[in-house]
């Protein structure tokens, strides 16, 4: 500590006798220092000494010293070492955490204030940002690491602000993507954090970064680090995966299409004989991540062609396989088993190829069981953890979701055999659940056997001739009777809810069941009964609604059958005990439960509590496609001569509902479509204008260069200029490549077809000029060659750039290549947009 005082005061200067400087005069007179000494020395060491106090004194160094700082960045740049400290100083200044030093630590609220005032005032030029985005290059460790930790503040602090200056800046993304390459690794570790927080909520800079070969890099750290055995940094990988994939279509695309899907098999292959303790806490967060990012391939969200051929893909390529090998083993902690039973759900959801395959794994028990059958076990087990029964629960749902010959099978396993069935079937243990006396075994099993009749009225049908003995040995009773029955009698809120939900789901298309249900005794009464309870708790409301809507339902698919429970008469008794404006208020009240929004935006149900588990996600969707019908057959609206409307085919209906929510979807995603293409208009744009600028510049160049051979002055420096104005070009044609293919990734808006078009050729024309430009520039140099003896040493100089065009020259004609196969695709667009019926403009 006297060190650091003895030098402090030589670089200050000695003071006067008995007088102490304070704080901020310590800052003011080094600033002074930095700003006015003549000597690189002499600034070097007040640049040292503002880096010592800026943790102490953070807001008087920030607020003195910001602009001599920034000075130093641009006018001693080639000095590594006063660069490395003013990053320093700038990386505390703008520090989102408060430092132990600081002297008042308990205005931590405050000094957070301060760090992103402080970033806020260094990204107002942005000319800032692009010098720290340059020192990246310097491969000094003392530079570029100070580098990188400052722009992580400067992005934490203001993250939209900082990803706009990347984005616009030229080669900024691929600087940032370079450290990935740098063999030390707390740079490319400190690398990984810094892009995880850029990529963040920006498509467009998802594309570049994963243009960039990202996906490659990544898997190349991840296998150097040893799979999920390694440590944070696999998981650093993994969360920029994410990133870069989570509701990013062209990234998703670009990913399968890259074979990246194989590369993540081997990260799910698990020694045998795994036990506890082979788990630890770090692999079981990069398995989680490993799921989450198969996940994100497959997730119900992506469109269906993406999530199809990655489901494909998975199959083929074994991960599928390696996933149900995880399910099956033993040891498994309790979360990463639940992330993976939800894992395989998705990846056979809608899939039959991989429904079937999952069908036929068998856990390795005694005797030995299918898969289904065991999960099925822990679904109505209530000792259980509960997360885990909702995963199960989830996963059957994806195997049954689509699958007429998975449904079938599980009826199957219901109806009277003339064979013995000596194994447990799925179907005995869902009836198992659905009698037993834990409410949230109820719940589950009415839920899953729902699923079996989901858009399949012949299952319907075949589930009415299922019956069940009784104990007191009388005639046997239909399952359709005791659901209703025990709906009658249970108390518990899980259990009324899951019958309710079975019950709707049975009836809805099929009038024989509602035939048979409204033949049980009580049925009616207790449905009315409810339905006009006056009881006003969230709950009690919720099934009252549902008790209406299943009523609603025997009175839209009734086919009179029944004379006692005819449409007529049920709607009299509704008007008569109920009242018709009562009925539909509790019938409102389903929609407006809070449950009911969160289990309609996705298929898995994530509840956090069991009191969260009240509704199903299908449900939700057969609820939303049959109110207007209940509410139109209970309440019909008068005619203007005094008749009711005429009742409206529910066929009809249906297909008018679905024609409608297809051209809202179609609506919703041409409008995100319109907005991505339209960002990514000005985003050319404004690479085109730096483009006429570098050519601008190239052109002052080459006249400088025929005034120096016309004088024989040695043109070295010149050449030199032109040959880094050529790189810069071809560093920023590659630039344009990757977002010529990212648009190319997202052509899918068939309205913008003409106005692609026209932009790929407005930027091919260019392109051609510049390679005419660049040809001329290649002339003229080459002219001047033999002027003067002293040009000798620039001819080889001058073969490196003409080696450089003629590479250029071949990236063009990929580039032509690229557009002949877009012009191609369009055409084939237009050609299906005729089919269509739609109108299309000829190009000119």
């Amino acid at each position: 500590m006297e060190y650091f005082k003895s030098g402090l005061k030589s670089v200050l200067g000695a003071s006067q006798e008995g007088v102490q400087l304070t704080g901020a005069e310590t800052v003011e007179r080094l600033v002074e220092r930095v700003q006015f000494s003549t000597l690189l020395d002499d600034r070097r060491d007040a640049c040292r000494a503002l880096k010592a106090l800026s943790r102490k004194y953070r807001i008087e160094v920030g607020a003195q010293g910001m602009g001599a700082l920034r000075h130093v960045l641009e006018t001693d740049h080639a000095d590594s070492e006063i660069v490395g400290y003013t990053l320093d100083t700038l990386c505390n200044i703008t520090a989102p955490e408060t430092f132990e030093e600081e002297e008042h630590p308990s205005l931590g609220p405050a000094l957070t204030g301060v760090s992103q005032q402080f970033t806020e005032i260094f990204i107002k030029q942005p000319d800032n940002v692009a010098l720290v985005l340059g020192f990246l290059e310097e491969y000094d460790f003392h530079v570029r690491w100070p580098a990188v930790k400052l722009l992580t503040s400067l992005l934490a602090n203001k993250p939209k602000d900082l990803q706009e200056i990347v984005l616009v800046s030229p080669m900024g993304v691929s600087k940032l993507m370079d450290l990935l390459s740098d063999s030390r690794e707390v740079i490319r570790n400190d690398a990984l954090l810094l892009l995880t927080q850029l990529t963040k909520g920006n498509a467009n800079i998802q594309k570049i970064v994963a243009f960039e070969n990202a996906f490659d890099r990544l898997f190349d750290v991840i296998m150097e680090e040893g799979y999920s055995d390694g440590g944070i940094v696999v998981e650093d990988c993994l969360l920029l995966m994410l990133n870069l994939l989570r509701n990013n279509t062209s990234n998703q695309n670009f990913f399968k299409e890259g074979s990246y899907i194989q590369r993540l098999t081997p990260m799910f292959k698990l020694p045998q004989d795994v036990d506890d303790s082979g788990w630890s806490a770090q692999k079981v967060s990069n398995i989680h991540c490993m799921l989450q990012v198969a996940r994100t391939l497959v997730t119900p969200g992506n469109p269906a062609q993406v999530t199809s051929s990655s489901q494909k893909s998975m199959r083929q390529c074994g991960l599928l396989e390696a996933l149900c090998d995880i399910l099956m083993a033993s040891g498994v902690p309790a979360d990463i088993l639940t992330e993976t039973i939800s894992t395989v759900g998705e990846v056979i959801r809608g899939n039959q190829s991989n429904q079937e395959y999952f069908s036929t794994v068998m856990a390795p028990s005694t005797p030995p069981r299918p898969a289904l059958v065991v999960l099925l076990m822990s679904m109505v087990n209530e000792k259980q953890p509960f997360i885990l029964r909702c995963s199960v629960l989830y996963c059957f749902q994806c195997f049954l979701f689509k699958n007429e010959v998975g449904q079938s099978q599980l009826v199957q396993t219901l109806l009277p055999s003339a064979t013995e069935v000596i194994s447990l079937t799925t179907g005995q243990l869902l009836c198992g659940g659905l009698f037993s006396n834990d409410a949230l075994s109820n719940w589950f099993s009415a839920v899953a056997l729902s699923h079996a009749l989901v858009e399949n009225p012949v299952q319907q049908e075949q589930l009415l001739r299922v019956l069940l003995a009784t104990n007191t040995g009388g005639q046997p009773v239909s399952l359709l009777h005791q659901c209703s029955m025990l709906l009658q009698q249970c108390s518990k809120l899980h259990s009324k809810l899951g019958l309710l939900i079975l019950l709707s789901t049975w009836l809805s298309h099929c009038p024989l069941a509602v035939k048979q249900f409204v033949s049980v005794p009580t049925s009616v009464t207790y449905l009315t009964a409810q339905a006009g309870s006056n009881e006003h708790d969230d709950n009690e409301e919720l099934v009252q609604g549902m008790c209406a809507f299943l009523l609603g339902l025997c009175i839209v698919f009734n086919d009179d059958s029944v004379a006692a429970f005819t449409k007529d008469k049920l709607k009299q008794l509704v008007g008569n005990r109920i009242g018709v404006e009562v009925f539909v208020d509790k019938l409102g009240e389903v929609s407006k439960h809070e449950v009911y929004s969160k289990a309609a935006k996705h298929p898995q149900l994530k509840p956090q509590f069991p009191s969260d588990l009240l509704l199903d996600h299908e449900f939700c969707q057969l609820f939303k496609a049959l109110e207007g019908m209940v509410v139109k057959a209970v309440a019909p609206k008068p005619l203007m001569n005094g008749s009711s409307e005429p009742a409206v085919d529910s066929s009809y209906l249906m297909q008018y509902k679905e024609l409608i929510r297809e051209q809202d979807r179609r609506l919703e995603e041409l409008s995100q479509t319109v907005e991505r293409l339209t960002q990514e208009k000005h985003y050319m744009q404004m690479k085109l204008e730096e483009s006429t600028g570098t050519l601008a510049q190239l052109r002052d160049q080459n006249m400088l260069l025929k005034a120096q051979a016309n004088t024989s002055l040695g043109p070295v420096p010149e050449l030199e200029e032109a040959r880094v104005g050529l790189e810069h070009w071809r560093a920023e044609c590659e630039h344009k490549d990757a977002i010529i293919a990212s648009l190319q990734s997202n052509i899918s808006a068939d309205t913008h077809v003409d106005d692609l078009e026209a932009r790929l050729h407005e930027l091919y024309l260019e392109m051609g000029e510049k390679d005419l430009e660049l040809e001329r520039l290649k002339k003229s140099t080459t002219s001047h060659q033999n002027t003067s003896d002293e040009l000798l040493d620039t001819r080889q100089r001058l073969c490196e750039v003409s080696a450089e065009l003629d590479k250029m020259k071949r990236d063009q004609d990929d580039l032509l290549e690229l557009l002949t196969d877009q012009d191609t695709r369009l055409s084939m667009f237009k050609e299906r947009l005729r089919t269509l019926g739609e109108k299309v403009r000829s190009a000119q």
